[in-house]
């Protein structure tokens, strides 16, 4: 009898994993490295059923001091469902080649606690999917360093802000929190 109970209760199990990773919005469905780690994001995992601001970052760059408004952004709304995911990218040539180097400007200069993601290309033809799928749903690819995207609790683009936004604007403030609304 425990027996058939177990086979029943690992049957259902396994028949109710499939439709958790299918409901995963296609945005998320992905993976990248962590920064200065052996692991990966599962994004599916990690942001499903939350609100997200995703940002290409750079370490050499003139709106690097975002960082700092985009950890208060995310402390200020991270027990409201919101995370925040940074992608450094070199596709504009102010990327450090040294991944060390990378999450010393992230982790020690400003005090990230978010989640940053190595180097990653965020434009073109070459753009990991995650950023093909940014730009397919804003309509728009990062023109510079800093462009953020805001991305709705089902996966959605609710708003797109160029590197001049900085993270505690108004309109970008708005968008989070629409996006914690849906």
């Amino acid at each position: 009898m425990k027996a058939s109970a177990c086979a029943m209760t690992l049957w259902l199990a396994l028949a109710v994993i499939p439709a958790v990773a299918a409901e995963c919005p296609a945005l998320l469905d992905h993976e990248l490295p962590k920064l200065r780690s052996t692991e990966r994001v599962d994004l599916c995992e990690a942001f499903q059923g939350k609100a997200l601001v995703v940002v290409n970052t750079a370490s050499h760059c003139g709106f690097t001091p975002q960082f700092k408004g985009l950890e208060a952004l995310y402390q200020r709304y991270k027990d409201e469902g919101l995370e925040v995911l940074g992608v450094p990218s070199d596709d504009f040539f102010q990327e450090s080649d040294d991944e060390a180097e990378t999450a010393e400007v992230c982790y020690v200069n400003y005090g990230v606690t978010f989640t940053m993601t190595q180097t990653q290309p965020v434009r073109g033809h070459d753009a990991t999917p995650l950023f093909r799928e940014l730009a397919e749903q804003a309509g728009r690819a990062p023109l510079w360093n800093f462009y953020k995207y805001v991305v709705d609790r089902n996966g959605q683009v609710v708003d797109y802000f160029s590197s001049k936004v900085k993270p505690d604007d108004p309109r970008l403030i708005a968008a989070v929190e629409k996006a914690l609304q849906q």
